[in-house]
């Protein structure tokens, strides 16, 4: 034993001994982290620090769970939205999307307010790199403050990265104006320091500081952030003692409708932006559906529409927004068909010529998806339309690629048998992810037909900002200056584009045409949650029950059909639209979801903040 104790104590003396000749030894530096110097040392470092910051948009539009599923356009496959029930509340938030959740965008304004700090003064030797990065910091937390300002209302405003040796943790909520001053002024900062950078290439550029900047004013003029206008509106707003943080309590309503048309203009005057907008008259109808397609593809010239978007590439890591449409497809595609149209969507759709569709006009009703807005085939799989090839195991069921989403007859007329659509729930190739609607979505998918979407990923880049948004906003903010004039010349340049006719109507009938306009030119772009808010029509809006269409074939008599296609000289088609049922969801409205609650453990770790109203 005390053999053993003297050559241990040897041992350590010896390492003791070589450790004390070489100091190095306890100058360790970790193998898999690089310390701060480095990074803000070393050019390269620093950028990735800053192309990391962008990992906080996520999918962004092109999540399995579309964000128009918590609003009247569509419903979500696998589990009821909490929103839609009025049945969220700070230890229940329902479905938040990480691109607006608190603690998600905290940890990236933090990482930016850390970037711009280091590079106020960096310390490699390229200034001019140097202040596109730092552009870029100031419009990536401008960003994502609007994300949490728009979701939240005014939040705490941290301009600075927090150290160990900060005596406190804790801050209040600032003002709502201060949120908008302090954002805008992020990106005025964007905007200089990124000057004559508008092409977009996944990053932030002037051109898309400026559209932000927009679409920042047009929020804060519009009426559930003037708190008079909000108040008349809403009792849970009109009890709230703090509704600073959630509009201006006083000021000018037409010097910030102002700054919101002046800003879109801004956006418009530089000449670097948009597709096909320049037309006097609408499109054939083919085309303009193409038109429609190339944008949200970003392709054949849509391109020049986008100003911030995310990209793909098939080879990189497996990001689940290029998993798009295996997640949205059809069941009878093997997709997930996770985020489904509702019929109120799909009924907003005008006819061609500008029409309203209407359930009691006989015509309409026989022979629903005829003659519509050519964005609705751009967007929506219904009933009857063409897609892609089957796989191999719905080939021989369906040769012509058509979507299914009925109960037909087939055989003969005389003796039918039943046949369940191969996009339905009942459907032989898989039951478990039909659509509940009748409906599944086409828009952002690539339709290439050699595209197998549930093993194969998409390059259909995520639209973040693009420039039809900027004419949008300024066609509304004319609208509220009362120069009806100049928002119906703009407005109907959208419509020209995808062959639609101009709208001639005046009014409170002209400011109805534009929100519907908005939401089906905007359709599945993170658009419809927050303006039906902002305008204040949720309660009529979003307070009712998910439509959904119940189709049937009926085979004529004397036909007889071995393998079932779409046709109306064989079949006799009837639609039902019925609602959901509450089983399902249980939508409904209250006042309080106009505000999201923020969550309980952030009012436990920060005893300042105040709660949203309807949440105590």
């Amino acid at each position: 034993m005390n053999h053993i104790v003297k050559c241990l104590s040897s041992s350590l003396l010896v390492g003791m001994t070589m450790v004390a000749c070489n100091s190095d030894f306890l100058d360790t530096k970790p193998l898999d982290k690089v310390s701060g110097d480095a990074v803000w040392s070393d050019q390269n470092l620093s950028e990735a620090f800053v192309t990391d910051v962008y990992n906080g948009i996520r999918d962004g539009v092109l999540d399995q769970m579309s964000f128009d599923c918590q609003t009247d356009n569509a419903l979500y496959s696998f589990g009821k939205q909490d929103v839609n029930e009025a049945n969220v509340s700070p230890s229940n938030l329902g479905t938040v999307k990480n691109t607006m959740e608190w603690s998600a965008m905290y940890a990236r304004i933090r990482a930016a307010n850390i970037a711009i700090a280091n590079l106020a003064k960096p310390k490699f030797n390229n200034a001019t790199v140097a202040d596109r990065m730092k552009g870029e910091m100031y419009f990536m937390r401008g960003y994502f403050y609007n994300q949490l300002l728009r979701y939240y209302g005014a939040v705490p405003l941290i301009k600075s990265p927090y150290t160990l040796d900060n005596p406190d943790f804790t801050i209040a909520r600032n003002t709502y104006e201060e949120c908008v001053n302090a954002i805008v002024s992020d990106l005025d900062s964007a905007t200089i320091l990124l000057k004559g950078k508008t092409l977009t290439s996944g990053r932030a550029t002037m051109g898309a500081a400026m559209a932000l900047k927009a679409r920042v004013l047009l929020y804060a003029a519009s009426d559930l952030h003037d708190i008079p206008t909000a108040k008349a509106k809403s009792t849970v707003i009109a009890g709230f003692n703090k509704p600073e943080l959630l509009g201006y309590v006083s000021g000018d309503r037409i010097a910030r409708w102002t700054k919101a048309r002046d800003a879109a203009k801004a956006v418009i005057d530089l000449n670097q932006y948009g597709y096909k907008l320049n037309l006097t008259a609408p499109v054939p109808a083919a085309e303009g559906q193409q038109n429609y397609v190339n944008m949200y593809l970003s392709r054949n010239g849509g391109e020049a529409d986008g100003i911030f978007l995310k990209y793909y590439i098939r080879a990189s890591f497996d990001d689940w927004g290029s998993w798009y449409p295996r997640n949205n497809m059809p069941n009878g595609y093997h997709g997930w068909t996770s985020s489904q149209p509702t019929q109120q969507l799909v009924d907003n759709y005008e006819m061609m010529d500008g029409t309203k569709f209407d359930w009691k006009n006989p015509a309409h009703a026989a022979t629903p998806y005829e003659n519509r807005d050519p964005r609705f085939y751009a967007s929506i799989l219904y009933d009857g339309a063409q897609w892609k090839p089957r796989t191999p195991d719905g080939a021989g069921i369906d040769p012509a690629g058509q979507i299914q989403m009925g109960e037909y007859e087939v055989g003969s007329s005389a003796a039918p048998t039943k046949y369940s659509g191969l996009d339905t729930r009942n459907s032989s190739i898989e039951n478990w992810n039909g659509t509940w609607t009748g409906y599944a979505i086409r828009k952002f998918m690539d339709p290439d037909p050699t595209l197998v979407d549930q093993n194969i990923r998409q390059e259909v880049p995520s639209i973040q900002i693009r420039f039809t948004e900027v004419v949008l906003n300024y066609v509304e903010a004319c609208l509220a200056l009362g120069q009806e004039a100049e928002a119906k010349t703009w407005l109907n340049k959208v419509r020209f584009r995808v062959g639609m006719p101009a709208i001639t109507e005046t009014g409170a009938a002209l400011v109805t045409r534009y929100q519907n306009e908005r939401n089906i030119e905007m359709l599945f772009e993170d658009q419809r949650f927050y303006d039906v808010r902002r305008w204040m029509i949720a309660p009529t809006a979003l307070g009712k029950q998910a439509q959904i269409i119940v189709i049937t074939g009926k085979l004529k008599p004397g036909k007889t059909v071995t393998t079932y296609k779409y046709s109306k000289d064989n079949y006799t088609y009837s639609y039902s639209v019925q609602d959901l049922g509450t089983g399902k969801e249980n939508r409904k409205w209250a006042d309080k979801i106009y505000f999201l609650p923020i969550s309980r453990d952030e009012i436990n770790r920060n005893k300042q903040l105040v709660q949203n109203p309807g949440y105590q």
